[in-house]
């Protein structure tokens, strides 16, 4: 299995309320639950509304579309990374997955997957 690394500095932030601008980015996740509005984006394009961040993430894509039917993807990444001793914070898309992993343990993060069989290739 192929991850991308998206060397991208990263901010995962709660947030008040959405806006259009919050999607502006070509990076940006939104979420809404019953209990809050949580958004990921490029560090540089996090808003100043902010409630509460926490800056230095990057991510891996899991490249490929994922079909709905394939069971245990993401577990093994986490998995593999958990045993590494990195914590994770993922998020998925229609398509496919992505895994963050604060900046100080990417190196670290990509020789655990490495390691456990999968290829990490450096997004263009």
């Amino acid at each position: 299995m192929v991850l991308k690394r998206i060397s991208l500095p990263l901010t995962v932030c709660k947030v008040p309320v959405f806006t259009p601008e919050m999607l502006q980015s070509e990076f940006s996740f939104l979420a809404h639950t019953d209990e809050e509005y949580s958004l990921v984006c490029p560090t540089a394009a996090a808003p100043d509304c902010t409630l509460a961040r926490e800056d230095g993430w990057e991510a891996f894509r899991i490249e490929g579309v994922l079909d709905f039917s394939l069971i245990g993807i993401l577990a093994s990444i986490a998995s593999v990374l958990a045993g590494a001793g990195i914590s994770i914070f993922a998020v998925s898309t229609y398509n496919t997955d992505y895994v963050l992993v604060k900046a100080e343990r990417i190196e670290a993060a990509i020789t655990a997957l490495r390691s456990a069989g999968y290829s990490v290739e450096e997004a263009v």
